[in-house]
């Protein structure tokens, strides 16, 4: 039979208490959620996408205002899939946006959820060529996406 010797039980307390106020101090040092959701506004493009080269345009656009509809695809570990965004612009500014998608597994069902909950918050009143989502309510794969939807709505309202 093997034994084992237990720490005292102030021993195992102290542990416990050191534990959590380490988990407490690198909580400290993780972005606020919206920190995390906001767009970024630099003019990378990150996309792997081949249908949209047009990052040249970004901050120099002149658009109609209107309602415009796009799809926009991106792959995950198990598929590829599609989402469908529709937004308003009034003087190049989003004034609304909705979000619809078929996911064809479970997890994407969940994160295109989360997404569509969120994307709101994060680009209505944004002038449209500020937007590119990197992250969104925990959703980073249908960022691009939505991106790819955006720079298809983009072309389209500049015409």
């Amino acid at each position: 039979m093997i034994r084992t010797a237990l720490a005292s039980r102030p021993g195992r307390a102290g542990a416990a208490l050191t534990a959590v106020t380490g988990i407490a101090l690198l909580a400290g040092c993780a972005p606020t959620a919206s920190e995390a959701e906001e767009p970024a506004t630099t003019d990378t493009t990150e996309s792997t996408d081949t249908g949209s080269t047009d990052a040249g345009s970004a901050g120099t656009g002149s658009y109609a205002d209107g309602t415009y509809t796009a799809d926009g695809s991106y792959a995950t570990p198990e598929s590829v899939e599609t989402i469908s965004v529709t937004v308003t612009l009034e003087g190049d500014v989003i004034t609304d946006v909705e979000v619809t998608g078929d996911p064809q597994k479970r997890e994407s069902e969940q994160y295109q959820g989360e997404f569509i909950g969120g994307i709101a918050d994060v680009v209505v009143g944004q002038d449209i060529d500020d937007i590119q989502v990197s992250r969104v309510a925990g959703s980073s794969l249908t960022s691009n996406g939505f991106n790819e939807a955006i720079e298809t709505i983009k072309a389209e309202a500049a015409s």
